[in-house]
């Protein structure tokens, strides 16, 4: 919290236009940080999709 106060002070001490920039840039990294979080998701589910890919368990699933 500490830091967010910090943030709102020092945002205001800056011209308009720079505060846009500002929120810019934090909107890239929340950007950032959610392609970073869905491949870590898509990484586990490719392994994931790995693990049960293989010949024994298509022939018994074929056999449910």
């Amino acid at each position: 919290m500490i830091i967010c106060i910090g943030f709102i002070k020092l945002i205001d001490t800056i011209p308009e236009q720079d505060a846009a920039e500002v929120l810019d840039f934090i909107g890239y990294l929340k950007m950032k940080r959610e392609r970073d979080s869905f491949r870590d998701l898509e990484t586990a589910s490719t392994t994931s999709t790995e693990f049960w890919n293989n010949p024994i368990d298509d022939e018994v699933w074929n056999n449910v």
